[in-house]
């Protein structure tokens, strides 16, 4: 079977480096950083008495692990306006949390080297359970001040709606 079948003559599967991250229908600026996409199933053992010493496993609980989302520290605040609808120090009691709007269903879209959507995943229900507004500074440095997120979620799928592009090739000018 061929790895790509709009593209029979590719061979190299994407590259992590040209993505985009998009939340309540609009781009994110700035990210240069997404955590892994990780689901675990949980293995329940089980074994019948008559059954020979061996045990027999089947699924249990599926969990999906946090996604960190790192960009550059600018002007945009979109990272902390998201991370103060779980908490905002000083807003007073009973409006420190946003219950309404705290959660935001994600989209993660990864392009080909020629700036073609080619995969996208929705991530569901997710919220900020860790926000770093800033890195430690460091007069010394050589480094880009980065703010990250860490966004917990209820689970993400491929969308299949997403097609492999057919990807242009270039002739030669005679």
């Amino acid at each position: 079977m061929a790895t790509f079948s709009v593209n029979a003559e590719r061979f190299d599967p994407y590259k992590n480096f040209k993505f985009r991250v998009k939340w309540d229908g609009r781009y994110v600026a700035g990210v240069s950083k997404v955590g892994a996409l990780k689901r675990t199933t949980e293995p329940i053992e089980h074994r019948e008495g008559g059954d020979p010493s061996s045990t027999r496993k089947s699924p249990g609980q599926t969990k999906y692990e946090a996604i960190t989302l790192e960009r550059g520290v600018t002007h945009d605040p979109e990272f902390e306006q998201w991370a103060n609808k779980i908490w905002n120090y000083g807003s007073g009691l009973g409006s420190e949390v946003s219950l309404k709007d705290f959660r935001k269903d994600i989209i993660i879209e990864v392009y080909n080297e020629s700036g073609q959507l080619a995969i996208a995943y929705k991530v569901y229900r997710c919220w900020v359970s860790e926000f770093q507004a800033m890195p430690e500074l460091d007069a010394n440095g050589k480094a880009v001040a980065i703010q990250s997120l860490k966004l917990e979620n209820e689970g993400w799928e491929r969308d299949y709606g997403v097609a492999e592009p057919a990807e242009p090739s270039f002739t030669e000018p005679a």
